[in-house]
Protein backbone atom coordinates (compact mmCIF):
# COMPACT_ATOMS: atom_id res chain seq x y z
CA UNK A 1 0.00 0.00 0.00
CA UNK A 2 0.69 3.69 -0.51
CA UNK A 3 1.51 4.93 3.29
CA UNK A 4 -0.04 8.29 3.60
CA UNK A 5 3.39 10.13 4.55
CA UNK A 6 4.37 9.29 0.72
CA UNK A 7 1.58 10.61 -1.03
CA UNK A 8 3.30 14.17 -0.82
CA UNK A 9 6.20 13.18 -2.27
CA UNK A 10 4.23 10.51 -4.62
CA UNK A 11 2.11 13.47 -6.26
CA UNK A 12 5.05 15.61 -7.26
CA UNK A 13 6.41 12.84 -9.23
CA UNK A 14 3.19 12.13 -10.81
CA UNK A 15 3.22 15.90 -12.18
CA UNK A 16 6.61 15.65 -13.44
CA UNK A 17 6.36 12.31 -14.75
CA UNK A 18 3.31 13.18 -17.22
CA UNK A 19 4.37 16.73 -17.95
CA UNK A 20 7.59 14.76 -19.57
CA UNK A 21 4.56 12.85 -21.13
CA UNK A 22 3.00 15.74 -22.26
CA UNK A 23 5.95 17.34 -23.83
CA UNK A 24 7.21 14.40 -25.42
CA UNK A 25 3.67 11.99 -26.20
CA UNK A 26 5.66 8.93 -24.28
CA UNK A 27 8.01 8.18 -20.98
CA UNK A 28 6.06 8.72 -17.90
CA UNK A 29 5.72 5.73 -16.58
CA UNK A 30 9.90 5.50 -17.50
CA UNK A 31 10.01 8.62 -15.38
CA UNK A 32 7.08 7.80 -12.69
CA UNK A 33 7.91 3.99 -12.08
CA UNK A 34 11.68 3.72 -10.91
CA UNK A 35 10.87 6.63 -8.40
CA UNK A 36 8.02 5.44 -7.22
CA UNK A 37 9.45 2.34 -6.11
CA UNK A 38 11.46 4.19 -3.84
CA UNK A 39 8.60 4.92 -1.84
CA UNK A 40 5.55 2.06 -2.26
CA UNK A 41 5.92 -1.11 -3.76
CA UNK A 42 6.16 -2.18 -7.14
CA UNK A 43 2.95 -4.38 -6.96
CA UNK A 44 1.16 -1.00 -5.69
CA UNK A 45 3.13 1.26 -8.09
CA UNK A 46 3.02 -0.20 -11.83
CA UNK A 47 -0.96 -1.06 -11.96
CA UNK A 48 -1.86 2.64 -10.46
CA UNK A 49 0.40 4.46 -13.32
CA UNK A 50 -1.18 2.02 -16.30
CA UNK A 51 -4.56 3.81 -14.73
CA UNK A 52 -2.80 7.45 -15.61
CA UNK A 53 -1.34 6.14 -18.92
CA UNK A 54 -4.90 5.13 -20.05
CA UNK A 55 -6.12 8.29 -19.37
CA UNK A 56 -3.80 10.59 -20.97
CA UNK A 57 -2.99 8.36 -23.80
CA UNK A 58 -6.69 8.18 -24.64
CA UNK A 59 -6.61 12.08 -24.88
CA UNK A 60 -3.97 12.46 -27.11
CA UNK A 61 -3.92 9.86 -28.92
CA UNK A 62 -7.47 9.50 -30.04
CA UNK A 63 -7.22 11.09 -33.60
CA UNK A 64 -4.50 8.63 -34.35
CA UNK A 65 -6.35 5.72 -35.25
CA UNK A 66 -6.23 6.07 -39.23
CA UNK A 67 -2.61 6.36 -39.99
CA UNK A 68 -1.72 3.32 -38.22
CA UNK A 69 -0.01 0.60 -39.60
CA UNK A 70 -2.87 -1.98 -39.21
CA UNK A 71 -0.27 -4.82 -40.72
CA UNK A 72 2.30 -3.61 -37.62
CA UNK A 73 -0.09 -4.10 -35.34
CA UNK A 74 -1.56 -7.30 -36.07
CA UNK A 75 2.31 -8.58 -36.32
CA UNK A 76 3.12 -7.26 -32.93
CA UNK A 77 -0.24 -7.87 -31.44
CA UNK A 78 -0.14 -11.72 -30.74
CA UNK A 79 3.78 -11.41 -29.10
CA UNK A 80 2.38 -8.51 -27.04
CA UNK A 81 -0.23 -9.99 -25.19
CA UNK A 82 1.94 -13.09 -24.45
CA UNK A 83 4.65 -10.99 -22.67
CA UNK A 84 1.79 -8.93 -20.84
CA UNK A 85 0.42 -12.64 -19.56
CA UNK A 86 4.35 -13.13 -18.44
CA UNK A 87 4.90 -9.96 -16.83
CA UNK A 88 1.73 -9.94 -15.08
CA UNK A 89 2.79 -13.25 -13.61
CA UNK A 90 5.64 -12.27 -12.57
CA UNK A 91 4.42 -8.94 -11.28
CA UNK A 92 1.92 -10.94 -8.96
CA UNK A 93 4.45 -13.76 -8.00
CA UNK A 94 8.09 -12.48 -7.40
CA UNK A 95 9.71 -11.53 -4.47
CA UNK A 96 10.82 -7.67 -4.80
CA UNK A 97 14.52 -7.99 -5.45
CA UNK A 98 15.45 -9.27 -8.69
CA UNK A 99 12.79 -7.65 -10.55
CA UNK A 100 13.67 -4.38 -8.87
CA UNK A 101 17.34 -4.76 -10.06
CA UNK A 102 16.01 -5.80 -13.78
CA UNK A 103 13.73 -2.36 -13.44
CA UNK A 104 17.15 -0.40 -12.66
CA UNK A 105 18.98 -2.31 -15.17
CA UNK A 106 16.51 -2.14 -17.96
CA UNK A 107 16.43 2.07 -16.98
CA UNK A 108 20.11 2.30 -17.32
CA UNK A 109 20.33 0.02 -20.90
CA UNK A 110 18.05 2.88 -22.08
CA UNK A 111 19.76 6.07 -20.55
CA UNK A 112 23.06 5.09 -21.95
CA UNK A 113 21.69 4.61 -25.13
CA UNK A 114 19.75 7.82 -25.39
CA UNK A 115 22.72 9.57 -24.07
CA UNK A 116 24.88 7.96 -26.94
CA UNK A 117 22.47 9.04 -29.31
CA UNK A 118 20.54 6.69 -30.66
CA UNK A 119 20.63 5.50 -34.12
CA UNK A 120 19.11 7.45 -37.14
CA UNK A 121 15.21 6.06 -38.50
CA UNK A 122 16.97 5.56 -41.48
CA UNK A 123 19.31 2.56 -40.10
CA UNK A 124 18.84 -0.95 -41.43
CA UNK A 125 15.37 -2.07 -41.24
CA UNK A 126 14.38 -4.75 -39.37
CA UNK A 127 12.50 -8.31 -40.58
CA UNK A 128 8.97 -8.55 -39.45
CA UNK A 129 10.50 -12.21 -37.68
CA UNK A 130 11.59 -9.34 -34.95
CA UNK A 131 8.01 -8.68 -33.74
CA UNK A 132 8.24 -11.81 -31.37
CA UNK A 133 11.28 -10.81 -29.12
CA UNK A 134 10.53 -7.49 -29.22
CA UNK A 135 6.38 -8.18 -28.75
CA UNK A 136 7.25 -10.64 -25.90
CA UNK A 137 10.07 -8.68 -24.15
CA UNK A 138 8.04 -4.99 -24.64
CA UNK A 139 5.16 -7.06 -23.29
CA UNK A 140 6.92 -8.36 -20.06
CA UNK A 141 8.50 -5.46 -19.16
CA UNK A 142 5.43 -3.33 -19.91
CA UNK A 143 3.69 -5.41 -17.37
CA UNK A 144 6.14 -5.37 -14.76
CA UNK A 145 7.34 -2.23 -15.14
CA UNK A 146 4.73 0.08 -17.25
CA UNK A 147 7.81 0.70 -19.56
CA UNK A 148 7.51 -0.99 -22.38
CA UNK A 149 7.43 1.92 -25.07
CA UNK A 150 11.22 2.29 -25.48
CA UNK A 151 10.84 -1.57 -26.81
CA UNK A 152 8.34 -0.80 -29.36
CA UNK A 153 9.48 2.39 -30.21
CA UNK A 154 13.22 0.18 -31.22
CA UNK A 155 11.38 -2.13 -33.29
CA UNK A 156 8.57 0.05 -34.78
CA UNK A 157 11.22 2.97 -35.97
CA UNK A 158 12.95 0.27 -38.14
CA UNK A 159 9.69 -0.72 -39.91
CA UNK A 160 7.96 2.24 -40.35
CA UNK A 161 9.50 5.08 -42.29
CA UNK A 162 6.16 7.39 -42.28
CA UNK A 163 7.01 9.90 -39.36
CA UNK A 164 3.34 10.27 -38.92
CA UNK A 165 2.82 6.52 -39.36
CA UNK A 166 5.33 5.49 -36.42
CA UNK A 167 3.78 7.84 -33.99
CA UNK A 168 0.21 7.09 -34.84
CA UNK A 169 1.20 3.57 -34.51
CA UNK A 170 3.29 3.17 -31.20
CA UNK A 171 0.76 5.58 -29.64
CA UNK A 172 -1.84 2.86 -30.88
CA UNK A 173 0.20 0.31 -29.57
CA UNK A 174 1.04 1.60 -26.13
CA UNK A 175 -2.98 2.88 -25.32
CA UNK A 176 -4.06 -1.13 -25.83
CA UNK A 177 -0.82 -2.57 -24.10
CA UNK A 178 -2.62 0.17 -21.33
CA UNK A 179 -6.16 -1.53 -21.55
CA UNK A 180 -4.76 -5.29 -21.49
CA UNK A 181 -2.66 -4.41 -19.03
CA UNK A 182 -4.97 -2.83 -16.59
CA UNK A 183 -7.27 -6.00 -17.46
CA UNK A 184 -4.93 -8.23 -16.29
CA UNK A 185 -4.02 -5.97 -13.47
CA UNK A 186 -7.54 -6.84 -12.23
CA UNK A 187 -7.69 -10.17 -13.05
CA UNK A 188 -4.40 -11.00 -10.96
CA UNK A 189 -6.47 -8.89 -7.93
CA UNK A 190 -3.91 -6.04 -8.24
CA UNK A 191 -6.70 -3.50 -7.99
CA UNK A 192 -8.17 -4.70 -4.88
CA UNK A 193 -5.27 -3.92 -3.10
CA UNK A 194 -5.96 -1.37 0.14
CA UNK A 195 -6.73 1.99 -0.99
CA UNK A 196 -5.23 1.54 -4.65
CA UNK A 197 -8.43 3.22 -6.24
CA UNK A 198 -8.91 5.37 -3.99
CA UNK A 199 -4.83 6.99 -4.66
CA UNK A 200 -5.65 6.63 -8.22
CA UNK A 201 -8.59 8.56 -7.56
CA UNK A 202 -6.56 11.30 -5.58
CA UNK A 203 -3.79 11.78 -7.84
CA UNK A 204 -5.56 11.20 -11.51
CA UNK A 205 -5.96 14.86 -11.70
CA UNK A 206 -2.61 15.53 -10.77
CA UNK A 207 -1.64 13.37 -13.62
CA UNK A 208 -4.04 15.59 -15.99
CA UNK A 209 -2.82 18.67 -14.66
CA UNK A 210 1.03 17.65 -15.33
CA UNK A 211 -0.40 16.44 -19.04
CA UNK A 212 -1.73 20.14 -19.47
CA UNK A 213 1.21 21.51 -17.95
CA UNK A 214 3.55 19.79 -20.69
CA UNK A 215 1.50 20.36 -23.51
CA UNK A 216 1.89 24.31 -23.06
CA UNK A 217 5.80 24.07 -22.31
CA UNK A 218 6.44 21.33 -25.73
CA UNK A 219 7.62 24.43 -27.63
CA UNK A 220 9.08 26.79 -25.04
CA UNK A 221 12.16 24.13 -23.84
CA UNK A 222 14.90 22.61 -25.82
CA UNK A 223 14.33 19.40 -27.06
CA UNK A 224 17.84 18.41 -26.56
CA UNK A 225 18.17 19.98 -23.38
CA UNK A 226 15.22 18.31 -22.38
CA UNK A 227 15.80 14.90 -23.60
CA UNK A 228 18.99 14.98 -21.55
CA UNK A 229 17.70 16.17 -18.32
CA UNK A 230 15.04 13.70 -18.30
CA UNK A 231 17.93 10.98 -19.14
CA UNK A 232 20.17 12.14 -16.15
CA UNK A 233 16.98 11.78 -13.98
CA UNK A 234 16.06 8.52 -14.88
CA UNK A 235 19.43 7.06 -14.43
CA UNK A 236 19.53 8.19 -10.93
CA UNK A 237 15.84 6.90 -10.61
CA UNK A 238 17.60 3.44 -12.58
CA UNK A 239 20.53 3.17 -9.66
CA UNK A 240 18.19 4.16 -6.82
CA UNK A 241 16.29 0.96 -8.31
CA UNK A 242 18.88 -1.00 -7.95
CA UNK A 243 20.47 -0.44 -4.62
CA UNK A 244 16.53 -0.89 -3.51
CA UNK A 245 16.11 -4.32 -4.92
CA UNK A 246 19.60 -4.70 -3.74
CA UNK A 247 18.96 -4.52 -0.05
CA UNK A 248 15.09 -6.17 -0.25
CA UNK A 249 14.82 -9.40 0.85
CA UNK A 250 14.74 -12.26 -2.35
Amino acid sequence: MMPAESFAIVAPVIFVAYTVFGMTGFGAAMVAVPVLVQFIPLQFAVPLVVLFDLACTALVGGSNWRRVSLAELKRLFPWLLLGIALGVTLLHNAGARWPLMLLGGFVLAVCIRGLRGAPGRAAAPMKGAWAFPFGVFGGVFSALFGTGGPIYTIYLSRRLDALDQFRATISVVILLSGVIRAAAFGAAGLYAQPDILTAAAMLLPISLAGLYAGSRLRSRVSPELLKRSIFVLLAIAGAGAIYRGWVSPA
